[in-house]
């Protein structure tokens, strides 16, 4: 049986959610504008589950209409009762470079308890390339989680601004590799004189992929 926008839209209209979940994984094989039409339906849905998959899909269907994505990931961002649904919306506005969302970014970074949803949040602040996102990057560095601290790592890289430099220099010697790895990459990206020793350290890294990593900037 062949896959239409009218076979997809009863799917997503079911009240199975086998359905539901079956049509929201076949919009990704319609264009791109039926399916950005059909998938707001599904971000409102009642299953966690479901909105999860359709917010996560924004990421690129959303291209469509920036103005209507900006207004329906801000509602899922701060209004969505789960956290992981909440960071799909994160994903999706770093993904798609909305930098309107960006106070809405700052304010639930601040405010949650939820670690998932603040790597996500540090994520995307590097996708969005917003100078106003460095001191929060900053902070993210002294996180508990790990993974936070990873991803603010990257994030501040992708900034590019060079503030950054002596605040990443001392986790070259993070006993996690992953973290290292990271590092490389931030510093290759953030260039100056001032990284080179740091590489030239990293490309001897007893990890290949970060010594490959810190080797590809030199």
């Amino acid at each position: 049986m062949s896959i239409t926008p009218e076979s997809v839209k009863t799917l997503l209209q079911s009240e199975d959610l086998g359905d539901r979940i079956k049509g929201v994984n076949q919009l990704r094989q319609l264009d791109r504008a039926t399916a950005f039409d059909l998938v707001q339906g599904a971000i409102g849905d009642r299953s966690p589950r479901i909105r999860y998959a359709a917010v996560s899909q924004m990421a690129h269907l959303g291209v469509e209409n920036r103005e209507l994505s900006l207004t329906v990931l801000r509602d899922r961002l701060l209004n969505d009762s789960e956290a992981d649904v909440q960071s799909a919306a994160a994903d999706a506005l770093g993904a798609l470079q909305l930098t309107e969302a960006f106070d809405e970014l700052r304010h639930l970074y601040e405010t949650t308890q939820e670690w998932l949803l603040k790597f996500s949040i540090v994520a995307a602040l590097g996708e969005l390339g917003d100078d106003r996102s460095f001191e929060i990057l900053e902070d993210a560095l002294k996180s508990d989680e790990e993974l936070v601290k990873t991803a603010a790592i990257s994030s501040l890289g992708e900034l590019g601004d060079r503030r950054a430099t002596p605040l990443l220099l001392p986790f070259a010697t993070d006993p996690d590799w992953q973290i290292r790895h990271r590092l490389a990459q931030a510093l290759g990206r953030l260039g100056g004189d001032e990284v080179r020793a740091t590489l030239e350290t990293l490309a001897e890294d007893e990890v290949d992929l970060v010594g490959q990593t810190a080797r590809s900037y030199l």
